[in-house]
């Protein structure tokens, strides 16, 4: 497994200019690298570290700390490597960063103050131990309790929160966190006058987006991101798959506030809950977002198991903020995870059957496939008329052997006279004669038997179901599904909670996973909350709570959150309404607005002002295709697929069809955009949409000259601008302006924008870098 730097915006991690915090920096600090061997339970050298009068007190070699004198202390001598005789520690598991060591030596140079009354420590990682909520004094219980944590810290810094942002951006913050969606210019003018007049303005704002249908899609393609969402089978034939409904269930969820803990269980079980509806059977298409693979000759168990072995990665980095899937082929190097325990959790994973769900498909539209069939079965008959010479040759070359080694459909085929083959018996066989079938028949003849499926079938999707007879599960030697080992039942982490049920099923683990008593769940949900609207979580390694982990920046707030989701019914939605109505949330992000802040804190990890984010990809697109005012609004239904380069489905194994939409689907929102895992749309790759091999849980934001030529090249965008271009021939500059920004222009962008004429003034404006940040 890689080593997870700890990196330096931490407080944990760099000397301050005020005095070090023991409980708050140093305590961590040793509780994560030196209580496992130094702590209630085992201590080497007679030394216990997991207090700082354990410390002071020291063990066989006496004193492990020197108030005053870092550089004579035994405790910064073995961290640092300057010690004669001992080694560098930690021992066998890599030093501690430079700042890190920095931290300690400045604790110890200023007097090593901790505590009188500190109490004795646990001698589990942070991350193991049960979230409390620390209570809130009398004085500031007015406070949104968000703001009096991060209030909290800021002041013991001698800092204090930048002002509230300006009304609009505040509005179009707000609008996008939580729809995904910039308000209209009507929209940004009432809501700045009624905030003139009324103190509820903004919470009567946050309250009708989170009633939105539109929620629904922006914090769906949060979800989807960890579920590893895609259209397509991955590895190198990428055929297209049907499970959007999987993709709907998640939006349709999420809109009624499904309490979290529900909403994990259909997910993770929904087929083994009593008399499961068709929506929890949908929901199992969680786990059915793994890649298959339909290349020939391969060992369909051994890509089964790797179906499983992702599962167990995806279950424990999801849910759990735990890299499990590191123990695979080995006892995890840092975390308490066995090379067993791996496959213990494997073991609920290892019995299920992965069946096809035929659904009602209210979305069908049967005359349009059947219109797309009919020109295809042309294409397809016109093709087989131009290499029926090759395909002859073929035939007559083929050997008994080699007939004997066809699928028995072909062979059916084979032994009825040419001209009385059916089209389909024809279509299997050009399918089958190397040489003679090339990528664009391929790609014909594969969507004609989507479309015949669609029409026979009607709607199918992607689901789990648990076998009556469960597998049998080994250990597998370094991870090798070629030499299993001895059996494993299943069962859960030992360092965790317990899981209390003998023979625990696949349901049980769900229930597990979100039970009161699992200390990591609610801490790394809304860990992954605050980091959509902040940019960062108060965990920094998102997908990573173990020991080589980042450590929070306010601990007593992520636990006090965590604590807050599991007493309010698991709502998202709470926990949304409490975020964004903190002045954390709503101060602005302008650093000149909090300049002391900029100087003391670059890195912004007190929180004095907010963060400036580009916006995910798809919301780039949402963004562009509103403020054009092409946007179609409709909620679910198929992926679509807009405009794309010529060229790209070529670069796949297989050419695959892109069947172009036209009216409403091609102005649909980014969420729906059909996605080939192979060969994914440049628009939204570009700006870092995931690929969907593996489950992410923080996308990357990076700034490149793509981004703009996309913005001002790409054939969908240079139709964003064509239509804004009308609307700043009709409704003037300042509307379009409004539209993209939610602001009017100052009297200096007014001026420099009116000398562009308006189709360049459109293609400008969607440019903008205000146009695609969440300020």
């Amino acid at each position: 497994m890689m080593r997870v730097p700890l990196l330096v915006f931490l407080a944990l991690e760099a000397p301050l200019s005020g005095a070090v915090d023991y409980m708050a920096q140093i305590k961590p600090l040793l509780q994560t690298h030196c209580v496992k061997c130094h702590g209630a339970t085992t201590q080497k050298a007679k030394l216990r570290l997991d207090t700082a009068a354990a410390a002071l007190q020291g063990g066989g070699r006496g004193a492990a700390v020197l108030p005053g004198k870092a550089q004579e202390s035994l405790l910064y001598q073995v961290i640092a490597g300057t010690h004669g005789e001992i080694a560098q520690m930690p021992y066998k598991r890599g030093p501690l960063d430079t700042p890190q060591i920095a931290l300690i030596q400045q604790w110890i140079a200023e007097g090593a103050q901790a505590p009188a009354n500190e109490p004795l420590s646990d001698d589990r990682h942070w991350a193991y131990i049960a979230p409390k909520k620390a209570g809130i004094p009398a004085a500031a219980q007015k406070l949104n309790p968000v703001d009096h944590f991060i209030q909290a810290r800021l002041t013991q810094e001698g800092l204090s929160l930048a002002p509230p942002a300006v009304m609009e951006t505040q509005l179009r913050r707000l609008y996008l966190d939580l729809t995904g969606l910039p308000p209209s210019p009507a929209q940004v003018t009432a809501f700045v006058q009624a905030a003139q007049t009324s103190p509820k303005a903004y919470e009567k704002e946050v309250s009708q987006l989170l009633e939105s249908p539109h929620y629904g899609e922006r914090w769906g393609r949060w979800w989807l991101d960890q579920a590893r969402y895609a259209d397509s089978h991955g590895y190198s034939i990428d055929a297209p798959r049907s499970i959007w409904p999987y993709r709907d269930w998640v939006i349709q969820a999420l809109n009624a506030d499904m309490p979290f803990d529900r909403f994990s269980i259909e997910q993770l079980a929904g087929d083994m809950l009593p008399q499961p509806t068709l929506a929890q059977l949908v929901a199992t298409g969680f786990h059915r977002n793994t890649q298959i693979n339909q290349e020939g000759g391969i060992d369909k168990e051994q890509f089964r198991i790797e179906s499983v072995f992702d599962r167990v990665a995806t279950t424990g980095t999801v849910w759990l903020g735990l890299t499990i899937g590191c123990a695979q082929c080995h006892d995890h190097k840092f975390d308490a995870i066995s090379h067993e325990e791996y496959f213990q959790f494997f073991a609920f994973l290892n019995n299920q059957d992965e069946p096809t769900l035929n659904l009602p498909d209210p979305h069908l539209d049967k005359a349009a496939l059947q219109a797309e069939q009919k020109a295809l079965q042309e294409k397809i008959t016109a093709y087989i008329a131009r290499h029926q010479k090759d395909f002859t040759q073929w035939e007559a070359e083929l050997s008994p052997a080699s007939r004997a080694q066809l699928p028995k459909d072909r062979q059916a085929a084979l032994k009825r006279p040419a001209a009385q083959r059916s089209l389909t018996q024809q279509r299997l066989l050009f399918a089958s004669g190397p040489g003679v079938a090339d990528q664009e028949f391929r790609a014909f003849n594969e969507r004609y038997m989507e479309i015949t499926g669609l029409l026979e079938r009607g709607l199918t999707t992607l689901v789990m179901k648990e076998l009556p007879q469960p597998r049998k599960t080994t250990l597998f030697i370094k991870g090798d599904f070629t030499r299993p080992a001895a059996e494993q039942k299943p069962a859960v982490p030992a360092v965790l909670h317990d899981l209390t049920v003998a023979n625990p099923t696949r349901l049980d683990l769900a229930k597990w996973l979100v039970s009161r008593d699992n200390p990591l769940t609610a801490r790394v949900i809304v860990n992954r909350l605050w980091q959509q609207y902040f940019g960062r979580g108060l965990v920094d390694t998102e997908n990573d709570f173990g020991t080589m982990g980042s450590l929070p920046t306010h601990p007593e707030l992520l636990d006090w959150l965590a604590v807050e989701f599991m007493e309010n019914g698991w709502s998202l939605k709470h926990m949304h309404r409490l975020i964004v109505t903190s002045q954390t949330y709503r101060q602005s992000s302008v650093a000149s607005q909090n300049p002391q802040a900029v100087t003391r804190d670059p890195n912004n990890m007190w929180l004095g002002r907010q963060n400036r984010l580009r916006l995910d990809a798809e919301i780039v697109r949402d963004v562009c295709l509103t403020s054009s005012g092409l946007l179609v609004p409709k909620l679910g239904g198929p992926p679509v697929y807009p405009p794309i380069p010529e060229g790209v489905l070529s670069l796949g194994q297989v050419k695959r069809s892109w069947p172009l939409s036209k009216g409403a689907d091609r102005y649909r929102r980014g969420l729906y955009t059909f996605i080939f895992r192979a060969t994914p749309p440049p628009g939204l790759s570009v700006f870092d949409a995931p690929d969907g091999f593996s489950t992410c849980t923080r996308r990357l934001r990076s700034n490149t000259p793509l981004q703009a030529l996309t913005l001002l090249n790409d054939t969908a965008f240079v139709e964003f601008a064509q239509a804004l271009e009308k609307i700043v021939k009709k409704d003037g500059l300042e509307a379009a302006f409004q539209r993209c920004t939610a602001r009017l222009p100052t009297a200096e962008e007014r001026a420099t924008l009116s000398l562009l004429s308006p189709q360049e003034i459109s293609r400008v404006l969607l440019n903008l870098d205000e146009t695609i940040t969440r300020e």
